[in-house]
Formats: structure tokens, C-alpha cells, sequence
């Protein structure tokens, strides 16, 4: 299936005349170490097409991404990536993280949107979105060219972030994994255990202490 700027543009004709959306996708959601993030991109009525080859970024590599990323950042009236830290995490949970992520990249972009466009089922934004109109998609950011670029600058800030930790405290192969439950990561727990940045109350492989 293509991705395009369709259904944006089917909720903004729907909206109010100069009505404003923000399409929203997360990227760390599932990983044992380092922040969620949460990407943000405004576009309105009059946004153009988005920037040739952007998709869901897992479809990406990761030269793509890091190509399309600042093109993207051109193309969208306003973008931003919000992260919540593995401590957060910790304390008010993954929702809630999610959330404390979305809030920070709606507030860099300094735009009260019209309308939400979200990637998945569960609506974890309205909280912090008032007076938002959220829209829920499964698979947006395989259909859905704004959410898709909200995905690809997510992950790009993301990973940057992991590959910076990684320096910081070598040994768990986030350069390379970002983080995610890969077989070197899950070694380097059985070792070392738990650093600052995992997120301690999962259930962590090869850490027995862990609480779920």
C-alpha cells in the first residue's frame, strides 16, 4: 500500500478551515535500555506532499533515515522528538512515559493541534493533547506519510541518543542493538547486569533481581 498524505488530508478537510494536525508515532517502546520518543509533525491543508521515499521507519535503513530525517524537518510546517528517560520509565510506567514524551514534543513545536493523528489502537496522547480531536490508525505510519516521517525522526533521535550512551557505557553493544533485547545485549545483562539506563522494573533477561 502507498503511503500518502490521504487521510491527513481527508481529517482536515473534515476540520475546521485552517485546522492543523499533528501526526504522532513512538519508537523504543519495547526496548530493555535508554528513552521511549515520541515524533511530532504539524502539517496543515496546504502542506505539500511529503518528501519522496519516506516510510515507516522500520522499513528504512539506516542511511535512509538519516537522509530523509532533515528533509523531512524542512517539509513539516513544525516537527519535534520528545523522549521519556528509562527512570521515568521506571516511576510512572510506559503509558505514562509515552505520554510525558508526546507533551514535551507538542510543546517544542509550540502548536495546540486540531486534530492528532496516532499510530496503533490505544490512545495514550489525549491526556496531554486538550482539546485535540485524537485519531487512532493501526498501521499509520505504514499508510500514513506524516505519521511515517513523525517515525523516521523519532528513530533517527533516538538512535543517535543510544550510539551516545553506548560511549558512555560500553559493554551492552547499544550502538548496535539501540537498546533492544538482541543476543549480545542479553549477554552483556547475564555479565554486568542492569546499568543506570535500563529500565529496572521489567523483567530484564538474565537479571534474576528484576521485578515485572
Amino acid at each position: 500500500m502507498a503511503v500518502t498524505l490521504r487521510v491527513e488530508r481527508a481529517l482536515l478537510r473534515e476540520a475546521r478551515p485552517g485546522a492543523v494536525l499533528a501526526a504522532v508515532d513512538e519508537v523504543g517502546r519495547g526496548a530493555l535500555a535508554g528513552p521511549v520518543a515520541v515524533g511530532v509533525v504539524i502539517i496543515d491543508a496546504a502542506s505539500a506532499a511529503a518528501p519522496q521515499g519516506v516510510r515507516d521507519s522500520k522499513e528504512c535503513d539506516r542511511a535512509t533515515r538519516e537522509r530523509l530525517a532533515p528533509r523531512v524537518r524542512a517539509w513539516a510546517n513544525r516537527s519535534a522528538v520528545g523522549m521519556a528517560s528509562s527512570v521515568e520509565i521506571d516511576s510512572i510506567g510506559i503509558i505514562g512515559a509515552l505520554a510525558l514524551a508526546a507533551a514535551r514534543a507538542l510543546n517544542a513545536t509550540g502548536v495546540r493541534p486540531d486534530l492528532v493523528l496516532l499510530d496503533g489502537k490505544h490512545d495514550w496522547i489525549s491526556r496531554v493533547a486538550p482539546g485535540s480531536q485524537v485519531v487512532t490508525r493501526i498501521q499509520a505510519d505504514a499508510t500514513c506519510a506524516a505519521v511515517a516521517a513523525a517515525s523516521i525522526i523519532a528513530k533517527v533521535t533516538r538512535d543517535a541518543h543510544m550510539v551516545a550512551l553506548d560511549e558512555q557505557c560500553p559493554g551492552y553493544g547499544w550502538s548496535g542493538n539501540k537498546g533492544y533485547a538482541a543476543p549480545e545485549h542479553i549477554a552483556a545483562l547475564e555479565r554486568h547486569g542492569p546499568s543506570p539506563w535500563h529500565r529496572v522494573s521489567w523483567r530484564l533477561p538474565g537479571v534474576s533481581t528484576a521485578s515485572g
